[in-house]
């Protein structure tokens, strides 16, 4: 019997893997700042209760509306074009920043959390969402048209600070990268095909051809309905796609086209899982592995991460253990 990181990636490979698993084994590395913590206490969203506000490494402002439901940002510090010139951007080469992920590996090494699993490290918010958490949505998404040489330069900073880290999280060893944009709705992208061949694809290719160069694997976190995309995260480069929104796509089509060139990660309705019963979930779980496992390729997991009744989960988990196999 292979041990779990080989499955994982023989999985990822399409290259006869043992079972199914609900997701490649990893350990961790961040840099601060990476989970919106607190510019000045460090605390992140789990740490702040509903009616809490703070500011982040970015001068974003965050406000927790809801305890248990992650912040939402609120005040955008590039939101007018004339606050460019004096506003400081974070620098990937502070050590306040990037020495995190140092001592984090360090103490992964030490406690030997890394056997048999890769260490991972997190570009979260690569380049859309950091974007509008600056300018905020509705202003970029005017911006793309009224004022196209800001979004450029706003979109290059922020893959320059992306790039910054990941030379740090190289440096410390990284096997596997968590990178990550919500581009989808329910329904749709939220950005056109225009707009993403224009504007992002130039620029999410420096920080994938990096990582790719240095034999990093790269996991992309992109909710809703993303099947117009699949080819861009393709020709990217993208080894694991997540977390494949089970109510916003065709999965099918998903499949098939995905098929030999990127893994999967999710599939499973969250609104199933927390609604369940669990005979649903069970035959839920069994179908898509079925659909989505065949021939490798498919890690199956809930498609959003959303408090759900701890019976719930473990009906998922052991269906996979006692069915996940080829």
């Amino acid at each position: 019997m292979m041990n779990a990181k080989e499955n994982a990636l023989r999985i990822i490979r399409y290259d006869a893997p043992e079972r199914i698993v609900s997701g490649p084994p990893c350990v961790g590395v961040q840099y601060f700042g990476c989970n919106h913590e607190c510019l000045l206490t460090g605390g992140s969203h789990n740490e702040h209760k509903a009616g809490e506000s703070w500011k982040d490494v970015w001068g974003t402002v965050w406000v927790k509306e809801m305890d248990g439901v992650m912040a939402f940002p609120r005040e955008n510090p590039l939101a007018r074009i004339t606050a460019f010139n004096s506003y400081k951007w974070p620098d990937p080469n502070d050590e306040s920043l990037y020495g995190m992920i140092f001592k984090g590996a360090e103490e992964i090494k030490e406690n030997r959390l890394n056997e048999d699993k890769f260490l991972l490290g997190q570009n979260r918010d690569t380049l859309w969402e950091r974007a509008y958490m600056l300018v905020g949505m509705e202003n970029l998404m005017v911006y793309f048209y009224d004022e196209p040489a800001y979004v450029r330069e706003i979109l290059r900073r922020v893959m320059d600070f992306q790039l910054g880290m990941a030379k740090w999280y190289v440096e410390a060893g990284i096997e596997m990268a968590g990178l990550s944009d919500d581009l989808g709705t329910q329904r749709s992208l939220l950005l056109s095909p225009d707009i993403l061949e224009e504007f992002f694809i130039p620029e999410y290719k420096r920080l994938f051809t990096y990582y790719k160069e240095r034999g990093v694997l790269i996991n992309f976190h992109s909710c809703g309905h993303i099947e117009p995309a699949l080819g861009m995260f393709m020709d990217l480069g993208v080894d694991i796609l997540n977390p494949v929104q089970a109510t916003a796509n065709d999965l099918s089509k998903i499949k098939k086209t995905a098929r030999k060139r990127m893994a999967l990660m999710g599939g499973i309705s969250s609104g199933l899982v927390e609604s369940g019963p669990p005979e649903a979930i069970a035959r839920d779980v069994r179908e898509k592995m079925a659909l989505l496992g065949e021939g490798g390729g498919y890690f199956c997991r809930m498609d959003q991460g959303i408090p759900v009744p701890t019976e719930h989960m473990k009906t998922l988990y052991d269906t996979v253990e006692a069915y996940g196999r080829y």
